[in-house]
């Protein structure tokens, strides 16, 4: 770690946990792979080994519009590591609004899914990004490929509270887009006071099925799994099967309301699946009083909903 004010780099507080977290399992992929926190914290040096390489620095936007999966969180995870800025983008974005997001955030690096990168490429080039990268569903793509021969960087670069962290796109209500300047402060923060006031303990475990372009899969559910060392479950969307499969084994699960109104709507789903879990989450969007009662009524348990940090 170098500099002075280095702790202040949100990502110093994540690796301390990591490292305390050694050889815990952070991530259970849906095809059953499994990776420890010690081999997570080994990979982030590698990705952050690749994006030096790419020329990307202190302060340098990181902009990337691809699918959820392991190889996301390593990018994210290694922009922060460097001091440089995250930019992640709905993946569900045309070209056309790809054209604007790119041209205000003018980064230094775009990461796109292989299949977009040909129609994608003379728009970044337009805007002067001088670096294009890929990274599929699969987390595999080139970026990924420099990241598995780069020379691992361990370097925490020293950043101030009020460094500039990540920049997230509002969904533009009111207007057209803007970019909310989120900094290494702010989510240490909110980091920190969620994983105290909802009382993350060891051996929670955290069903992780949200998309990872905005806050409440990157930032609410990411960053306190990490920050207590606890196992996600990580699926890369939700799948009705799937989650119903894994909660006997989650304690924690986050989702936006139809996730609950899917839970609700099968008659596997009841108190019995879920009498190892103590904390239910929703965000994103309003959930409705009736799902609120019928959520209670079948499962003992009530729903806690919180605000985002564009919201």
């Amino acid at each position: 770690m170098s500099g002075a004010n280095a702790t202040h780099n949100f990502y110093a507080m994540l690796d301390a946990a990591m490292a305390r977290a050694g050889e815990t399992i952070a991530f259970e992929e849906e095809n059953g792979a499994a990776t420890s926190y010690a081999a997570l914290r080994d990979d982030v040096a590698r990705m952050a080994g690749a994006l030096t390489d790419l020329g990307v620095t202190v302060g340098d936007r990181v902009t990337a519009q691809v699918e959820k999966s392991r190889t996301n969180v390593l990018l994210y995870l290694a922009t922060l590591q460097i001091g440089a800025v995250y930019n992640p983008l709905n993946t569900a974005y045309t070209p056309a609004e790809l054209d604007y997001f790119i041209g205000d955030a003018k980064p230094a690096l775009l990461t796109v899914d292989p299949a977009s990168r040909d129609a994608l490429a003379p728009i970044a080039t337009g805007h002067g990004v001088t670096a294009i990268e890929t990274l599929d569903a699969t987390g595999t793509g080139s970026l990924a490929d420099r990241a598995s021969t780069a020379e691992p960087n361990a370097d925490i670069a020293a950043c101030g509270a009020d460094d500039l962290a990540c920049l997230l796109y509002t969904s533009g209500t009111t207007g057209r887009s803007k970019g909310a300047m989120i900094t290494h402060g702010n989510l240490s923060s909110n980091a920190e006071a969620l994983h105290s006031h909802w009382r993350f303990a060891p051996g929670d475990v955290v069903l992780h099925a949200l998309p990872i372009y905005h806050v409440h899969g990157l930032f609410v559910c990411l960053h306190t799994a990490l920050l207590n060392g606890s196992m996600m479950l990580w699926l890369p969307r939700f799948d009705l099967d799937a989650v119903i499969e894994r909660l006997p084994r989650a304690t924690v699960m986050m989702g936006v309301p139809t996730f609950y109104t899917r839970l609700l709507s099968d008659s596997r789903f009841d108190r019995e699946l879920v009498a190892g879990m103590r904390l239910f989450v929703a965000g994103s969007a309003p959930l409705l009083a009736e799902t609120h009662t019928e959520f209670e009524a079948r499962t003992g348990h009530r729903i806690l909903e919180r605000y985002g940090m564009t919201e």
